[in-house]
């Protein structure tokens, strides 16, 4: 399990990615807090870049959060229509209301606030608040669930167990880059379908490419 991972072993990993990734950041293009919110919430089950194409248009026109709150789903739906399900205007304009209601127009910075919005649940809280505001927080999406996995930094079968382990083997002070060297290393290497092992520089590290090997016979 995880929690007997020794932590030199899990430190040679963190350094590992951190050399094979040092421009890692957040691929999602936003410049405050609200832009986070929304543009994280639109990402859900599509792709930073189709939520990136989708976005300047949508801030255009809606500059500010008190100016998504005063429009309807309708008139925001074809924004953002490329990014997937109507739900998601509807859940951005809701949301956008709910901040201007309840918390002041202002985006909340704690998770509690943040996953009472509509459409916004524990990772794209995580991600709000290590983006938005620097809280250290391990948002767990499929390629950190999938890479963390496959390196024995975690050993988990959801993204809630994922999350708790990967914050008790890291230290706190790397959460949140440790989220985007594990995001970029499965977007880049790691693929879901064809792990590019031979491109890999974790591969010698690695508990899930060790297995395979031994498969094998090699």
């Amino acid at each position: 399990m995880t929690e007997h991972i020794d932590r030199l072993h899990a430190d040679k990993i963190l350094a590992a990615l951190a050399l094979a990734h040092p421009d890692a950041r957040p691929e999602l293009n936003f410049t405050n807090p609200y832009e986070t919110l929304i543009a994280t919430m639109l990402s859900a089950q599509s792709t930073d870049v189709q939520v990136n194409k989708a976005t300047p248009a949508l801030f255009r026109d809606y500059p500010t959060v008190q100016a998504l709150a005063a429009a309807t789903p309708e008139e925001v739906y074809p924004y953002v229509r490329s990014c997937g399900f109507a739900s998601k205007a509807v859940n951005i304009v809701l949301a956008s209301r709910q901040v201007v209601d309840e918390f002041g127009g202002q985006v909340p910075d704690d998770r509690e606030r943040l996953t009472s919005l509509p459409g916004v649940g524990r990772k794209t809280a995580n991600v709000v608040l290590a983006n938005a505001f620097g809280v250290p927080a391990m948002a767990v999406d499929t390629h950190v669930f999938r890479v963390s996995n496959r390196l024995g930094l975690a050993d988990a079968k959801n993204v809630e167990q994922t999350e708790r382990q990967l914050m008790a083997v890291i230290p706190e002070e790397n959460w949140n880059r440790a989220h985007h060297w594990l995001i970029w290393h499965g977007r880049r290497v790691c693929k879901a379908q064809r792990p590019l092992c031979g491109q890999c520089t974790l591969r010698d590290l690695c508990k899930w490419y060790q297995k395979e090997q031994a498969i094998a016979g090699k």
